[in-house]
């Protein structure tokens, strides 16, 4: 059997501790996913549902993240819709299957996905993908653009060449090497590695400013290292090979502009989303999806950095539901 490919009817889903609130659970599993032939399961996806709204809300999330860093908006949208979180192939509870990974191969993933718990009606869909899920959430726009209601596009890029992926210099150096200088792939210990990882996600100045939901008052700092921590060691450790496999697929990620162009003319609502003070995704990369998806809405927060919907939960959140509810009157 694949690596993290679990037959349905012999799972014990205890085993499978969640971090989202489970009065709002409505089903989680695994999807098998099976390549060539219906016996051949090359890996599965771990999803959770939460709600039962008859509006869908699919959350993709980013590079090396499990499902549960969307906790604070899968709380606040399974109330009023029905939200799907996963694991993408190479993180959290889903399996690693073989063979180098692309954002169309990640996409193909989550039309299984969908076609397995029945998401398939037109016009009912709203996605969210962020940085890699942005980059998935291009393709996989390519392929049911019928059913997707609105799509957002948070803090990502079109791609293009390997090397025109690279995210901006202050990024790559801080994806190289962590604070004791060593390399951040390489650094096994979570401690170790947060440092460098708030410093990729979030400004410096944000991060030493004193937290505004915080009951005891700690900087924001604390309180995001705290989250990310509890996130990273909650879930199954993400092996070396899914983390770089997953870096592979976001530098040859690529849609070309008459690809993007027939996006924004077919979906009835797109909305590009980005933060001014992005490490990890150049900002000219959300330019670009502006400038080829015309219809395309094009938002800009100032002080605010890759980690977008982490470091501007309620505003963000406020974004998605008006961003919905536009679509569903078009």
């Amino acid at each position: 059997m694949a690596s993290g490919a679990l037959p349905e009817d012999s799972m014990d889903m205890t085993a499978y501790p969640t971090m989202f609130d489970p009065s709002s659970l409505v089903r989680k599993g695994f999807c098998p996913v099976r390549s060539g032939t219906p016996l051949l399961e090359t890996h599965s996806l771990y999803y959770e549902q939460h709600g039962t709204g008859e509006k869908r809300v699919l959350l993709i999330n980013g590079l090396n993240n499990n499902s549960f860093g969307w906790d604070y908006h899968v709380r606040s949208l399974a109330p009023t819709y029905s939200v799907l979180a996963f694991d993408n192939r190479g993180v959290g509870y889903s399996g690693y299957p073989p063979g180098r990974y692309t954002t169309s191969g990640m996409a193909e993933d989550i039309t299984v996905l969908l076609e397995h718990i029945g998401w398939t009606s037109l016009r009912q869909l709203h996605i969210v993908g962020t940085s890699l899920g942005g980059m998935i959430a291009q393709e996989l726009a390519t392929r049911i653009p019928d059913r997707i209601a609105s799509l957002v596009l948070c803090v990502t890029t079109p791609g293009g060449m390997p090397w025109q992926n690279f995210p901006p210099w202050k990024g790559v150096k801080a994806l190289t090497t962590n604070c004791m200088g060593d390399s951040l792939l390489l650094t096994k210990e979570p401690e170790k590695k947060a440092p460098t990882v708030m410093k990729m996600l979030y400004p410096a100045a944000w991060l030493d400013a004193k937290s505004t939901t915080d009951p005891q008052g700690r900087l924001n700092r604390q309180v995001q290292t705290e989250v990310w921590l509890r996130r990273v060691t909650f879930s199954a450790k993400q092996r070396i090979i899914g983390h770089v496999s997953q870096l592979t697929a976001a530098l040859t990620h690529r849609v070309t502009p008459d690809r993007l162009r027939l996006i924004s003319e077919i979906i009835p609502k797109v909305l590009i989303v980005c933060g001014s003070e992005d490490w990890l995704v150049d900002l000219r990369h959300s330019y670009d999806l502006k400038t080829h998806m015309p219809k395309a809405e094009f938002v800009q927060w100032t002080d605010t950095g890759h980690g977008i919907y982490a470091q501007r939960p309620a505003e963000f959140h406020d974004l998605l539901v008006r961003v919905f509810r536009e679509a569903d009157l078009v």
